[in-house]
């Protein structure tokens, strides 16, 4: 009996059936600059998403940062330690984050606006607080946002 050599499924194919697979091949088909073999379309894709994830990634932490902040000047009674570590590490994944992707430095600043009523809403649900209660801007900078020493 002679052996058939199995043709392995085209990348396209690999990428919906096993992603993971589909990244590993793609990886070796890049180290050996083989372009011609390469799924391009999904890479493109894949890229772009990754670059998308970066973002969300800084934004969802400032939206929780914030609303911790919120808490702190809407109930400092009620503030805890695990409060004040809270802040640390969403300021801490914000400023490792952006080492990582210095492009996106200027986007805690730009994404404020956006991320506020966010925040409030978080912040509301959690304290029962009416959302009317709260400010209608952000009361706090950026700056004073990302201050690992700033509370409120």
């Amino acid at each position: 009996m002679s052996k058939v050599a199995l043709k392995p499924p085209p990348a396209a194919d690999l990428y919906e059936r096993d992603f993971f697979a589909w990244t590993q091949a793609q990886a070796h088909l890049l180290a050996r600059r083989d372009d011609a073999a390469l799924d391009v379309a999904n890479l493109l894709e894949e890229v772009e998403s990754w670059g998308r994830s970066q973002r969300d990634a800084i934004t969802l932490r400032l939206e929780v940062l914030l609303a911790h902040l919120l808490k702190f000047r809407l109930q400092p009674e009620r503030a805890t330690p695990s409060w004040r570590r809270a802040l640390r590490e969403r300021r801490r994944q914000i400023e490792r984050l952006i080492a990582r992707n210095p492009s996106l430095r200027g986007l805690p600043r730009e994404a404020l606006p956006d991320v506020y009523p966010d925040a409030v809403r978080i912040t509301s649900g959690e304290t029962r607080i009416a959302m009317a209660a709260f400010p209608p801007a952000c009361p706090f900078t950026i700056e004073d946002i990302l201050d690992p020493g700033f509370e409120t």
